[in-house]
């Protein structure tokens, strides 16, 4: 057993025949594992910060720029109407969505007390007519005594007594007749007041249309006095709407009458319809600090698809552009990590290998305005191109003017691996 021990250690070098390593074999041996080691981290490190580039192609295509706003359908005319006389509500002859004519009967009040006091106009003015007649027949017959009296006094047959009497009577019979006209005017004018008030009774519409409120029912008392309560609702023309959306002020300065545009609603997901804008008025509306302005689109309803009250939202056509250059909005939001100095003065760029493969960013370029700049990527290489940008329609952008052409890489997006 001892001698297969003594046989083990002499192979393997140990024990008392054995050779001792030198320690500058250790230290070589521990300086080339670290500089293996070094370089496998460079290696990774690399790999790890390679930068990938997003990027998209700048391309010739049709641009439609349009302004998005929200409203309303509503009636081309609405018309309110009320009561201007208190009462009972005798008769309701319409009701919601019937089609009325103009000066057709919608409800009548109670006229009882109105006929009757009518009545009493009337027979007033009778009575002035009949004294206007009477006054008349009285002037008439002083007429004839003054004339009589008159003759004899150019004769000298009667006294100058009978003369005077018979002018007085005269003058007394022609004021009396101007009383009695204007007492009949009066009356006439009393009468004709009466029979005013008696109409109002009547409540009609006053447009051809549509019923769409009703907010009364026979028998209600309907009271005057303070406020003229809405009794109907009337759309004079559901075929012919108009939508009425509010446009920013950002917007308001691209939009003009006569330009087109398209609308959606929620009842129609799938469907749009086609408008025009017949009016953009000039005041303002301000709800909770933002500042809007009322446009006006005209639309057809022929169908009756649309109802009043429908909200809608709308896409103005501001602009169109044929076979332009457009690039993804992307590509204009796009920048690299700004430049830092360090302690020592040195310029790096977001550390590591990345500061090596993106090219410095000139801080002086202008980007006010309607310049801006894309990054172009050329021979893997990200090149910056100052562009001067035209209109967008929220997702491309034109360019108006720029080393940039058709096919151009432009970048849109970039990440750095880890």
């Amino acid at each position: 057993m001892t001698d297969k021990k003594s046989e083990i250690e002499a192979a393997l070098g140990v024990g008392e025949h054995k050779h001792p390593i030198p320690r500058w074999v250790y230290y070589i041996v521990a300086f080339a594992l670290l500089g293996a080691s070094l370089y496998w981290w460079q290696t990774q490190s690399a790999t790890r910060n390679a930068v990938t580039y997003q990027t998209e192609a700048a391309t010739r295509a049709d641009l439609q720029v349009t302004v998005t706003a929200t409203g309303s359908i509503e009636p081309t005319n609405l018309v309110e109407i009320s009561s201007e006389l208190s009462g009972t509500v005798k008769k309701v002859l319409v009701d919601y969505n019937d089609t009325v004519s103009e000066g057709q009967l919608l409800a009548q009040l109670d006229t009882t007390q109105l006929e009757a006091q009518l009545a009493v106009q009337k027979a007033s003015h009778a009575v002035a007519e009949a004294q206007v007649s009477s006054a008349k027949a009285t002037l008439l017959e002083a007429q004839l005594n003054y004339d009589t009296v008159r003759k004899l006094d150019e004769r000298g047959v009667t006294t100058r007594t009978n003369m005077n009497a018979a002018e007085a009577k005269l003058a007394r019979a022609k004021a009396d007749l101007a009383s009695a006209t204007a007492n009949m005017d009066l009356t006439k004018a009393q009468l004709e007041a009466q029979q005013a008030e008696l109409e109002k009774a009547c409540i009609c519409s006053p447009i051809k249309g549509v019923v769409l409120e009703r907010n009364v029912d026979e028998g209600q008392i309907v009271a005057a006095m303070l406020s003229a309560p809405i009794l109907f609702t009337i759309a004079e023309d559901l075929t012919k709407m108009e939508l009425q959306v509010d446009v920013s002020e950002a917007d308001i300065g691209r939009v003009a009458s006569g330009e087109l545009a398209t609308f959606t609603v929620d009842a129609y997901d799938d469907q749009t319809f086609p408008a025009v804008i017949s009016m953009v008025r000039y005041a303002s509306e301000t709800i909770d600090g933002v500042v809007s302005y009322k446009a006006i689109l005209s639309i057809d309803n022929a169908a009756l698809m649309l109802r009043p009250g429908m909200t809608a939202t709308a896409d103005i056509t501001v602009a169109e552009y044929d076979d332009v250059l457009v690039v993804p909005n992307a590509a204009l939001r796009f920048a690299p990590p700004q430049i830092v100095e360090d302690s020592d003065d040195d310029k790096t760029q977001g550390g590591g290998l990345l500061g090596l493969l993106m090219p410095s960013r000139d801080d002086t370029a202008n980007t006010s305005g309607s310049t801006r700049s894309v990054w172009v990527l050329r021979d893997d290489v990200a090149v910056e191109v100052p562009v001067e940008k035209g209109d967008t329609d929220g997702q491309m952008t034109r360019i108006l003017a720029g080393d940039i052409t058709e096919g151009d890489k432009v970048i849109v997006e970039m990440s750095e691996g880890t």
